[in-house]
């Protein structure tokens, strides 16, 4: 498996532009990342600041969130937020031109909160278009689209792995594209309830990325009850060949010490 440290989520108490040469100093070779600007369409300084760093560094970076919104503050993504159509196909040009400039081909894009304003079939059909443009924009360079289900948020309305692969099929056979994958992130639908082997069974053939973090507590593996190795075992010997993201918060004495201490370090690159 190939690991890949998500620099949004862990080492968090550096500044953002010196998380890639920590991940480095680590041992690993990748890097992923939340939309790391303040807005959908950032100063391009900002964006050479960041790819800079990421060269710099010499990591990889493997994946890349669409603006997302306000994540603090509760928002999980623009995708099917009617009223948010411009900045969200605005984004796509600067994803795309970072995609292309750091060599990275997974753009994870979140489905977005049920709006309290909004009918939901209304915001299904602003997903599948939003998606469909993304899927288009990426595919200039080779890129996949993501589809994630999320814990944590009641009004994210993808909770399932079958709630993500309804959304891939309905913009294939809607739309066209079909370089949309499933965001395959073993806590986020353990929480929610999901079958995580049933998922890996039924969809392995459209997982285009899976995350890691174990529950209870969101931290590294071998802190909770989640039989993590053995879906990665499974996953790997279905043929997925794809990164492996840590996406977990170190909580625990021991993690905070030494948030990769699970991990061999002849395994990390």
């Amino acid at each position: 498996m190939r690991f890949t440290v998500n620099g949004s989520i862990l080492l968090t108490e550096l500044p953002l532009l010196e998380r890639p040469a920590a991940v480095r100093a680590a041992g690993f070779e990748a890097v992923e990342l939340w939309w790391p600007f303040a807005t959908a369409t950032p100063e391009a300084d900002d964006v050479d600041a960041l790819v800079g760093a990421l060269q710099d560094a010499g990591v990889q970076l493997t994946g890349l969130n669409f603006a997302a919104g306000d994540m603090p503050a509760g928002d999980r993504g623009l995708v099917s937020w009617p009223g948010r159509e411009a900045d969200f196909l605005a984004n796509l040009d600067v994803v795309t031109a970072i995609g292309e400039r750091t060599g990275c081909r997974a753009f994870n894009a979140l489905y977005g909160n049920r709006r309290p304003d909004a009918d939901p079939a209304a915001q299904d059909d602003l997903a599948a278009r939003n998606l469909a443009a993304a899927a288009r924009a990426v595919a200039r360079i080779g890129g996949t689209v993501l589809v994630e289900p999320v814990s944590g948020v009641d009004a994210y309305p993808l909770r399932t792995a079958d709630d993500a692969v309804a959304v891939l099929d309905r913009v294939a056979s809607e739309h066209g594209p079909t370089n949309v994958g499933l965001l395959l992130d073993v806590y986020h639908l353990a929480v929610n309830g999901d079958d995580v082997e049933a998922a890996i069974t039924h969809h392995r053939d459209r997982v285009a990325h899976v995350q890691i973090a174990d529950a209870p507590g969101r931290d590294q593996p071998g802190t909770g009850e989640l039989p993590i190795g053995v879906w990665l075992d499974d996953l790997e010997a279905g043929g997925y060949d794809g990164w492996v993201g840590l996406e977990y918060k170190p909580a625990s004495p021991a993690s905070q010490a030494d948030p990769f201490g699970w991990l061999p370090r002849d395994r990390r690159a």
